[in-house]
């Protein structure tokens, strides 16, 4: 299984670029090569990004020991929700995750899942030991490669809110995934006055 598994993989990044250099090529009709590689990869995806707040100057203060304890401790907690609501955890970076899920009412909740996990954890502990977790969730059609990487607006989108825009206990996400909530879910969100302007508008996930 897991040898079928690494064929579908490189095949997917094999023929993208296969498609990109054909892209390249003088006089190459980049439009119908378009065309191609979003019939090929283009998919529907809530994509989450996570981050821990203050995460650089603890390293700073605290070594990288402490580093590493923060970063087992977060995905000890964090991996089996991502799991229970049917997401898949595509990237681990430092103290980042990139995560994918198919229905974005399983993100939303998902996302308040993992930040209830952390404010429990963190209530009888030291401020150094907290788990300061950040958020940002994009939901459209994205190019999904295999199981090695997803590319669109709505992913640059998510890991700007989430890594370089939230706080620590916040849930940011796009006007995407607004519109992807169906009326009456009862979730709630707040609009932001000062979006990043690459991300347009912006919303405040009031989870708690």
């Amino acid at each position: 299984m897991m040898y079928q598994r690494s064929i579908t993989v490189g095949a997917s990044e094999d023929r993208l670029s296969r498609l990109i250099a054909e892209r390249m090529e003088p006089g190459a009709d980049k439009e119908r090569i378009d065309a191609r590689i979003w019939d090929l990869f283009g998919e529907e995806w809530a994509i989450v990004f996570t981050d821990l707040a203050g995460f650089s100057r603890k390293v700073e203060a605290f070594g990288i020991i402490h580093f590493l304890q923060t970063i087992f401790e977060s995905e000890r907690m964090l991996v089996p929700i991502i799991d229970e609501h049917d997401g898949i955890l595509l990237k681990l970076e430092g103290d980042s995750m990139l995560i994918i899920f198919r229905n974005p009412l399983k993100a939303l909740k998902a996302v308040a899942g993992m930040q209830a996990a952390c404010a429990e954890y963190n209530a009888d502990r030291a401020d150094e030991d907290k788990v300061l977790l950040c958020a940002g969730v994009g939901y459209g059609r994205v190019l999904r490669i295999g199981d090695a990487d997803v590319f669109g607006r709505e992913v640059n989108s998510a890991s700007k809110l989430g890594e370089d825009t939230a706080g620590a206990g916040e849930v940011l996400v796009t006007q995407g995934v607004v519109d992807a909530v169906p009326a009456g879910s009862g979730l709630r969100f707040s609009r932001l006055e000062n979006p990043p302007a690459a991300v347009g508008a912006a919303y405040r996930f009031e989870y708690r």
